[in-house]
This record gives C-alpha cells, structure tokens and sequence, in this order.
C-alpha cells in the first residue's frame, strides 16, 4: 500500500513538472475581519430627580411595578454642583458629562475659566475675546474615530442639553450660532464634526430660519437648505419623519417644531413622531456603521413641566423618557443580543424641588378613575383625605418652591378636590412662591444607571465629570 501510495505522489509530481511545474490554483484571499462595532447610548432626562423617577413610577405602574431605568443592572449617584454653583443648570451639568471639566452655570462646552455672558438681541455670542477655550465632547471623539453620530431631543436641539453634545459657547442662550455650529461648511461651523453629525432629531426650526420665513435668524441664513446642500434629508413634519428610510446611506436632520416639541400628553401623534420612535429611527441609521455609535438621547420636556410646577406633564414625559430606553434596548438586542458592543447610560443633569408629602395610603396607578399619586393625600390609617395645620386638604405632590403658593388664610379657602388637582394644567401648591414657571432646580443628587460593555464601572458615588472619563474608557476613544 505504501509503495502504491508513493508511486502516485511521484506520477502528480511528473505530471506538475510536464505542465510548468507549480499547481495553477490561485490561493485563497485573505480574510478581512470586520472591525468590532463599539455603540454607546447616553439617555439624559433633563430634571429628572429621584423624587421624580419615584413619583413617575407610582403613576405608571404603581407603588411596586418597575420602569425600565429600575431594571438597569448597575446603578449609583452622581454629584451635579457646577463650577460656581450650589444649584446647576443644564449647560455645565451636561457639559461635565460630555467633556469631564466643571464649568460656570449657562456655560456650554467651554474650559472651566469662561465667564458666561448673555447673548446679543439676535442670539448670537457675545463671549468677547480671551474668554476661555472650547474642550472637547464624546460626541467628536466620535466623530474622529470615524463612528456614527446622533442627538435626539424633545427640546430644541439648540437646547443647552444637546448643545452641549456639539457646541462651544460661553452662554447656552445663544442659540442662533449654535444652530450654526451643526450646519457643514457653513459660517461658525464646528470642524471637529468633520463632515456632521449623521442624525438630530428633535425640535427649534426657529433658529434655522430667517425672520422673514418665521425664524429668529437675523443673518438672513435658511440653515435648512445649507444642511440640504450638505447633503442632508430634512424633515420638518410627521410625514417627512415617515418617509426616512433609516436603514440607508444618509445623514439626516428632523425639526418637527419651530420651538421646543410638545409634551407627551399633548403631543399629536400625526404630527410629532414619539421619542421613542425618533430614537428607534436614529439607532437604525446609526447601527450601519460598522466602526459603531455615540447616540444622546435627552428627554427634555420634563424639566420645562417641572419648572411649570406641572407634575401630570412632568411624569407623563419621564414615562415616555423610559418608553425611549426599553425601545432602544429592543432595537440593540436585535443585532447586539448580549449589549457585549454597546453601553446604554441612564442619567439626570440635576434635581427639582418636587416632592412627595406626608403619610399617604398607597394609590396603585394613575387612570382615568384614579388620580393616584396625582391626588389628594390620604391617610394610610383609615384612607381618610389629611388635611393641614388649616384643616384644608392637600396633595401628595408639592414643591419647595413655584408660582402657586397661596396667600392669606387657608381655612377660608375652597377645599381642594381630585378632580381638580387631577388637571394636566393644575400648578401643585408651594412652599416659597416664584414667578409662573420660575420652580428652580434642585441641587441634589441624581441616579446613573446602565448595562451592557462596561456598565459595571457605573456605580457608588460619582462627581458628573467623572461620568466622562467612564463612557470614554469604555468606548474606547
């Protein structure tokens, strides 16, 4: 058999010979891995204090029902002081998470020594020279790395929220040039976008417009047919919002309001595409990167209802903030089963001064029958309404501070009802009274949670600038 077997190799050999010698099968090519996709989601709800997530998750589901921010597996708090105040706002508290320096309240971006200056009458930067340097956003260390881009809001996207994603301005009211910053080519461009930001979403056509077409742009620049020109598809409604086929090729910019986008319990379906549906849409352009993502997904309108004193508003759009986090979560599994690729972050930017009071029987979820944690409060004893040192009722929900704080002697007002109180538009009692809807922020401190690539760094106690170097890290950039 061994002599059968050699005699064979020695006759392919002669053959090979007598037709040029080497076997003409061309090798195999090379295979070319694919590089691994590293997608972070930054989910910032504007406002949302832990008295607010509590309240939230009462109305929803009840006392001992779970949001979809509950079930994130890793968890802590984050400090949100500012670089000269007690209290923040949002453009140095999400500034610290986007770039890891403290800076000065209504800052946006920008090193810790710039002294923020209001704008000029038409919204543009009235910062002066020598007044700081910009620091850089873990949406450009994106961007550099060559990964998909994304910011979807509820608010304007020249918000300070998104803004501080994209933008460096010594005050986030300057809103005019930092719509600019976002449009490729364009005067006051951010560079460090490269070629832009692949997906916004969200609302403020009126600092893309011209006044005449409605805006508030005194340049008389249509920043809509810039981006067009850029080669952008631009949305301006619900139909538009439609017909974007996320799972091509394109960038794509959606200003479905000219100011900020409806609260959730006004919101007109046919008009305004949900957060939900915004994000899912984002995530779907996004994923096509095979390089990965940096998407901020901010659900901003429950700090306006906040500042309103508006609990119903507040908690119906931190309801639809955690519709946004579970659709998310779905759409990744869908090609990233485990989250091994992908980071999905939940956080706040800081407090407000919403509280829940006294020694309430537990109230289920809010219905159409149920005014639940919206209601009047009602002993735990007996079920019977409290009433206060006047002998008047009052309700669960309250604030330190906001513009219905009433005056004079309680005992001779009418008592409160349920039906009343159950109102969308019914402003809670407080304590300190403020202009109409001048409620402050509140300076304590907020929940972080997250899961997936290395959600369990994400834990204890954490200054907000830290968050930075944490997503960083764990994004590799």
């Amino acid at each position: 058999m061994r002599f059968h077997t050699l005699t064979l190799s020695l006759l392919a050999a002669a053959t090979l010979a007598a037709c040029g010698g080497k076997d003409s099968t061309p090798p195999e090519p090379p295979v070319v891995a694919k590089p691994t996709p590293t997608n972070v989601i930054f989910f910032l709800g504007d406002g949302m204090g832990i008295a607010t997530t509590t309240a939230a998750r009462i109305y929803s589901v009840g006392e001992d029902g779970e949001l979809t921010m509950d079930t994130l597996p890793e968890t802590g708090f984050v400090k949100t002081f500012s670089n000269d105040a007690q209290v923040t706002d949002s453009a140095p508290s999400m500034s610290a998470y986007m770039t890891g320096v403290k800076m000065n309240n209504e800052v946006i971006s920008m090193s810790t020594d710039t002294v923020a200056k209001s704008p000029n009458a038409d919204f543009t930067s009235n910062c002066g020279t020598a007044n700081g340097t910009p620091v850089t956003t873990l949406l450009e260390l994106a961007k550099a790395a060559g990964r998909g881009t994304g910011v979807v809001t509820t608010t304007r996207v020249t918000h300070a929220t998104p803004a501080a994603t994209y933008a460096h301005v010594c005050h986030r009211d300057a809103e005019a040039d930092i719509a600019a910053a976002m449009v490729p080519a364009g005067k006051g461009y951010n560079t460090k976008l490269a070629d832009g930001i692949d997906v916004v979403l969200g609302g403020g056509k009126q600092f893309f417009l011209t006044t005449d077409a409605g805006g508030k742009r005194a340049d008389k620049r249509d920043l809509t047919a810039e981006l067009k020109t850029a080669g952008y598809t631009v949305a301006t409604d619900r139909a538009g919002f439609d017909a974007i086929d996320a799972t091509k090729a394109g960038k794509f910019v959606g200003l479905f309001t000219s100011s900020h986008m409806s609260y959730d319990l006004d919101r007109d379906p046919v008009k305004e595409p949900s957060l939900a549906e915004m994000t899912v849409k984002a995530i779907q352009r996004l994923k096509q990167n095979e390089k990965g993502f940096f998407l901020m997904v901010e659900g901003g309108r429950i700090d306006h209802a906040l500042h309103e004193t508006t609990a119903k508003k507040a908690l119906q759009d931190t309801i639809a903030f955690d519709n946004a986090i579970k659709a998310a979560l779905d759409e990744m599994k869908k090609t990233d089963p485990t989250l091994k690729n992908t980071l999905v972050v939940v956080t706040a930017d800081h407090d407000h001064t919403l509280v829940l009071n006294g020694y309430a029987k537990r109230t289920g979820k809010t219905s159409a029958g149920n005014p639940g944690v919206l209601g009047l409060l009602r002993n735990y004893s007996d079920g019977s309404v409290a009433k206060d040192a006047d002998g008047k009722p009052f309700t669960i929900i309250g604030f330190g501070n906001g513009e219905n704080r009433p005056a004079g002697n309680r005992s001779t007002f009418t008592d409160l009802t349920d039906d009343v109180v159950f109102a969308s538009t019914y402003h809670q009692e407080a304590a300190v009274r403020m202009g109409a809807g001048s409620e402050t922020h509140g300076g304590t401190d907020v929940f972080i949670g997250a899961t997936g690539k290395s959600a369990e760094s994400f834990g204890g106690f954490v200054e907000n600038t830290a968050v930075f170097g944490l997503v960083k890290a764990a994004a590799g950039l």
